[in-house]
């Protein structure tokens, strides 16, 4: 329960980012030899033992790595009981069909806003059907300026699954989104933004570009090395990233990992 006393300071309203856990329908699943359900299992009992329960949850995208029906079945199943409102969007891995056939619940959103607490959140799809990089239609565009213009009293964060902004990897930023600077001319008018955040790189990432930061979340699954040229496996463990959000606009974040890879 938020505490909104006469004599002390509300508690600050808590966001989860899950990313990449690129289930398939195969629950024995390998994703680079690491079984993907089992590690996403194991980041949701890591998050419920660290930070719960958040205000919502959300998850940016390549949820499946083969998109199929069963591997979002098995989703719902992780996370359809959670109590907890959770906001889904797509990765180039995901099925967008079956994502929205099988996934929204009672707790389970496809939506392109929400308010958590005092604070505004808008999700983008960056995803290209049949492509690895991301893009940002025109339509994307628009929606998130009429969605911060209608907002402008409150705190924002645009959540996505692709990178807008170069991160150091080269093969990594072949793939990122192919139209940043339509997506920057928007942010640049909407000074409530306080936070972009993704998934798609399986690695930490954090950045500061006009008071607004940019922030990059491990994978619940493999995590791939930093600032390299190549693909690379990383040896850090799966993780997932937690916000908090005070009514003052501030904004507090960190990654949790798990202590040991699993396999």
């Amino acid at each position: 329960m938020k505490n909104f006393g006469p004599n002390s300071i509300p508690d600050p309203w808590t966001i989860l980012q899950l990313t990449d856990p690129h289930l398939y329908a195969d629950p024995g699943g390998l994703y680079d030899g690491l079984n993907t359900s089992e590690s996403l299992r194991a980041v949701l009992t890591l998050a419920q033992a660290r930070q719960w329960p958040p205000d919502a949850l959300v998850l940016t995208g390549d949820l499946s790595q083969d998109g199929s029906r069963a591997a979002y079945a098995r989703l719902r199943e992780c996370i359809g009981g959670l109590g907890v409102p959770v906001y889904c969007l797509p990765g180039n891995h995901d099925d967008k069909d079956a994502m929205r056939q099988v996934l929204p619940g009672a707790n389970i959103h496809a939506v392109d806003h929400a308010r958590v607490g005092e604070w505004h959140c808008v999700f983008l799809d960056t995803a290209v059907a049949g492509r690895e990089h991301g893009h940002l239609s025109a339509e994307q565009i628009a929606r998130l300026d009429e969605r911060l213009s209608a907002e402008t009293e409150h705190p924002a964060l645009v959540f996505m699954h692709h990178h807008p902004v170069a991160i150091g990897s080269l093969w990594m930023d072949e793939i990122g989104v192919d139209n940043p600077s339509a997506f920057f001319e928007v942010l640049d008018r909407h000074p409530q933004v306080r936070a972009v955040l993704w998934g798609h790189i399986h690695q930490e990432f954090a950045a500061l570009r006009e008071g607004v930061r940019l922030l990059g979340t491990p994978s619940t699954c493999v995590q791939f090395t930093p600032r390299t040229d190549r693909h690379q496996r990383d040896t850090l463990s799966p993780g997932y990233r937690w916000l908090r959000l005070w009514r003052d606009g501030r904004l507090e974040t960190g990654i949790e990992r798990l202590e040991h890879l699993g396999n």
